[in-house]
């Protein structure tokens, strides 16, 4: 099994936490305004003005003249990134409630850039023990349960370009072995869907399902994620079939919204 990779620091500070995941809200999505950083990061206006003033100094931010905050020239994506992570966020997020209403765990939404998976929107669920919000972390593709969903739509050869040994010259150890990433993804595209058995963090199983476009690609891996104790085999089927309920009236939303 893969090495788990990242593990929550012993003394995290909550105010730089604030800080980074204001930064990712303005360069995934576009712009906010301080009431919606506020409410996304669960923090008073007044502490959400002051975030927000911070990365306007170190040009993380800049403010526009409606006084909605966008991305500054340090954080700066191409437009229609932004224009497909906000719509994929906005049509996803009433379904990741849905989702953890109905199985009590946590769900996110994940896109893939290269070898690698983000995730765009989190929902936690409310039981004492749960997997905390993932949204704006980043981790190789093929060590996240939607990483492996997206990977599994490439040909073999865009799969090699991908993970080509040139781009991994300098950190060779983090290139996965691509017999083996070919075998598990054959499986899961007969499966159709992918379980994460702390691949990508000690203690965490996800399970999860494709998001297509109405012409067929997957846009993006719709999956929950809940502590280890917690997971059962026998629950898989129900979490599958709620999943792909889900993903699929997202589906419907996002044609809608086209």
């Amino acid at each position: 099994m893969d090495k788990p990779l990242k593990t929550p620091p012993p003394y995290p500070i909550a105010s730089v936490d604030h800080a980074l995941r204001a930064a990712t809200i303005l360069q995934m999505e576009g712009g906010a305004t301080v009431s919606q950083i506020a409410e996304r990061l669960g923090v008073a206006r007044s502490t959400a003005h002051r975030i927000l003033a911070m990365l306007v100094y170190r040009d993380f931010a800049v403010q526009d003249e409606d006084r909605l905050y966008r991305a500054g020239p340090v954080l700066e994506l191409a437009a229609h990134s932004q224009s497909l992570v906000s719509r994929l966020r906005a049509a996803a997020m009433p379904h990741l409630h849905r989702v953890v209403d109905l199985l009590g765990e946590t769900a996110n939404l994940t896109v893939r850039t290269g070898d690698t998976a983000r995730f765009i929107a989190s929902v936690e669920c409310r039981q004492a023990l749960r997997v905390g919000s993932r949204e704006g972390m980043v981790f190789p593709a093929h060590r996240t349960t939607a990483g492996l969903l997206l990977l599994a739509e490439l040909s073999d050869e865009e799969l090699a370009e991908v993970y080509a040994p040139e781009r991994y010259r300098d950190r060779p150890a983090d290139r996965p072995d691509l017999d083996r990433l070919r075998t598990e993804l054959t499986r899961l595209r007969r499966n159709g869907f992918a379980v994460n058995k702390e691949r990508s963090e000690r203690g965490l199983i996800a399970v999860g399902v494709p998001v297509r476009d109405r012409d067929g690609p997957a846009l993006a891996g719709l999956s929950v994620s809940m502590p280890s104790v917690r997971y059962a085999p026998h629950r898989l089927p129900s979490l599958v079939t709620a999943l792909s309920t889900a993903a699929r009236a997202l589906e419907d939303d996002l044609a809608e919204r086209r």
